[in-house]
């Protein structure tokens, strides 16, 4: 069984007839044993909200909460504090994601470093994992995280690692084992399956398979062989057959493995 570890059944863009079909469509897949689950992540308040209501409601989805850097400028007090009310809730599971985004820069960039240095302080506080976005600032994300201690001795004794995962991470190899290193996960996204995505494909043969997750980010970044279309949480099948592929392995124990490090790193029980 696979275990989507990150997805977006909250995207604004979704209708919500689409959305009920999306949740059916996995929700078969769970019950005919393919799926195990999948974690609906938030990027802004509304959508924390929606996806903690989306736990609630199916018995295999969790959720996480909190601003994506692009939506940093949105982010005040009072939100901060209704996403710690969200967090509280029994699948909310993490905060995330979280981090900076230098490619878009949607929100200032001294806005983005602020508010994720705030979360990052709100996961330590609630002692939660937290899911990281990184894009075009890796070392400033990485020094960040140090700082403000999301590799703390504390975290790694409360969580058996450090609890951070980097989301549809598009580093290096070297990076990556830095960041295995200190204790984090790595999560890998339909683009390992891009023709000339050797970047990637390098980094998870570096990467211990006990660290590696596979994830969507549906409804974005659809693999081959469905590039183009709308991405959905079954299509993670594909991110892990490349997974298998690279890491010489069988694609039922990628499967198995992936499935079970997502668990263990948002402490799901089976």
């Amino acid at each position: 069984m696979l275990f989507d570890s990150h997805t977006h059944f909250n995207n604004e863009d979704l209708t919500s007839l689409e959305r009920q079909a999306l949740f059916y469509s996995v929700d078969s897949a769970v019950k005919e044993g393919r799926m195990a689950g999948a974690v609906d992540i938030g990027f802004d308040l509304p959508s924390s909200e929606m996806a903690a209501e989306h736990a609630g409601t199916w018995p295999w989805c969790y959720a996480a909460v909190g601003c994506h850097p692009h939506d940093a400028k949105t982010m005040d007090e009072e939100k901060l504090e209704r996403i710690r009310q969200l967090a509280a809730e029994e699948k909310v599971v993490a905060i995330g994601e979280i981090g900076l985004d230098f490619h878009y820069d949607l929100s200032d960039r001294d806005t983005q470093r602020e508010w994720f240095r705030r979360q990052i302080r709100l996961a330590n506080e609630l002692m939660m994992p937290i899911t990281i976005h990184a894009r075009e600032a890796d070392q400033e994300v990485m020094d960040i995280l140090k700082e403000e201690g999301a590799f703390s001795e504390e975290r790694k004794k409360h969580f058996g690692h450090a609890g951070v995962l980097l989301h549809c991470f598009s580093g290096s190899a070297e990076l990556g084992k830095q960041y295995v290193k200190m204790g984090a996960y790595i999560s890998v996204a339909g683009p390992v399956t891009y023709k000339n995505n050797r970047k990637t494909v390098a980094m998870v043969a570096a990467v211990p398979i006990e660290r590696l997750l596979v994830e969507t980010d549906a409804p974005y970044l659809t693999p081959v062989p469905f590039r183009g279309k709308r991405n959905t949480p079954l299509f993670v099948e594909y991110t892990a057959r490349k997974v298998a592929e690279i890491k010489e392995m069988s694609f039922e124990e990628t499967a198995a493995i992936t499935r079970e490090n997502a668990m263990r790193f948002y402490g799901i029980s089976e």
